[in-house]
């Protein structure tokens, strides 16, 4: 939403306390889940990929995906890797049912390295040599998804030296001030 110029008011969320599970929060998001996003009308959107469209689509410039069919279908490819291959296997839910089940942290921690080793060689694959960011000298959804996984990675300490170019490019976004905002540690809710 920085990056499109809108305004707007966080309402934070604890997941480590478990506030998205409250039946307030679920009424928002049945999922339980974040993001969501409650639109002047009181509809209420979720999913970080329905919502990055959404704001596309409602909020054109600056676009992030590109306007060749071909070259979005590549950005929405480095999208879904993050949101759907690596993510869905590494959020607090997954995780506590893997602690649940009698599994250590160590192991937890393991299946986190092993899922974003594995879509990280992947999203890096698919990156084009020579750009900025994941592909071109525009911020893309691709983008926005890698910022907030690597955030991820770093959290569980994921040896990073295999995937410089994912270090480059998010070094990049997050140099952007607009992304810089949006990072958890520029949060109102973010640990001191």
């Amino acid at each position: 939403m920085n990056l499109k110029g809108i305004d707007y008011d966080i309402q934070p969320v604890n997941l480590l306390t478990g506030e998205h599970r409250s039946d307030a929060f679920r009424g928002l998001n049945p999922s339980a889940g974040v993001p969501a996003l409650r639109l002047e009308d009181g509809t209420v959107l979720t999913q970080s990929l329905a919502i990055l469209d959404w704001l596309d689509d409602m909020y054109p410039d600056p676009p992030l995906l590109p306007p060749d069919p071909t070259d979005k279908a590549r950005v929405r490819a480095a999208a879904q890797v993050i949101a759907l291959e690596i993510h869905p296997v590494n959020n607090l839910k997954v995780l506590g049912q893997l602690k649940a089940m009698g599994h250590s942290q160590d192991d937890c921690v393991s299946w986190m390295h092993h899922w974003m080793q594995e879509g990280f060689t992947a999203y890096q694959g698919l990156l084009p040599d020579g750009t900025r960011y994941s592909f071109g000298d525009t911020i893309t959804q691709a983008d926005l998804c890698l910022v907030g996984q690597m955030v991820n990675a770093r959290r569980w300490n994921l040896d990073l030296a295999a995937f410089e170019r994912l270090v480059a490019v998010d070094e990049a976004a997050r140099a952007v001030p607009e992304i810089a905002a949006a990072l958890p540690e520029a949060q109102p809710d973010a640990a001191l």
